[in-house]
């Protein structure tokens, strides 16, 4: 059991986030505005794969299933990095099991650049360290990746697409990234619930889909506590 780019930032957002996922996850509850916007970013994402014009997209899944066949998807992208397509999409990566797949890969006379989508009209860090994730992953697994960008949306539909250059902030991720990957390798595995108390963690900076679990058993315990006191 490795770690994925969701799981590596939804458990340091709060690591009790991830061992739910892992071992709980009938108890998450993912609000109807929440759905749409995930749906609508995956739209957004599905467009920009044509953005610099023809590609080939990674991304098999299982059969009668919407769970991607990561092995599948990883043999697909080696295959091509050999043949040196220039656009490739969902490309799959995985180094000690830990696994990513990258929204566009561009070639370069280098290697290759890579663009993370996000249906925002603002970079923001969060995005950043998730595109220094994909780069610590796919760095040990040779491939030399010259920029990394974020691409978020443009003001209509004309300029659907912008491009912003976050390099340097990304790679410099990568020390961050080793110090934490291993400790929640061993996090999720763990039989016992991860006791973490309530705090910003829950909202910031998403909304936790554990939300009324862990606030409701909080509530619980300080009704416990005032009866033990009266």
């Amino acid at each position: 059991m490795g770690i994925t780019k969701t799981d590596f930032m939804r458990g340091m957002q709060c690591r009790k986030m991830l061992w739910l996922d892992k071992h709980r996850p009938s108890l998450k509850v993912i609000p109807p505005e929440i759905r749409q916007r995930l749906d609508a970013g995956n739209e957004f994402g599905d467009k920009a794969m044509a953005m610099f014009g023809d590609f080939e997209e990674m991304t098999v899944y299982r059969p009668g299933t919407t769970i991607p066949d990561k092995k599948k998807m990883l043999a697909n992208t080696q295959r091509h990095l050999k043949l040196g397509t220039p656009v490739i999409c969902e490309a799959a990566f995985s180094n000690y099991n830990n696994y990513c797949a990258v929204d566009i890969l561009k070639k370069t006379e280098t290697g290759y650049d890579f663009y993370e989508v996000k249906n925002s009209p603002e970079v923001k860090e969060q995005f950043v360290k998730d595109a220094g994730f994909q780069h610590y992953i796919i760095a040990r697994c040779g491939l030399n990746i010259g920029r990394i960008f974020i691409v978020t949306h443009g003001e209509d539909e004309e300029n659907p697409f912008v491009i912003n250059d976050v390099t340097e902030e990304a790679k410099g991720y990568a020390s961050w990234v080793n110090e934490n990957i291993w400790n929640l390798n061993r996090l999720q595995k763990q039989r016992e619930e991860i006791d973490v108390p309530v705090g910003d963690q829950c909202t910031n900076p998403y909304e936790c889909w554990y939300y009324h679990y862990c606030h409701d058993d909080s509530e619980q315990i300080s009704l416990e506590a005032w009866a033990e006191d009266v």
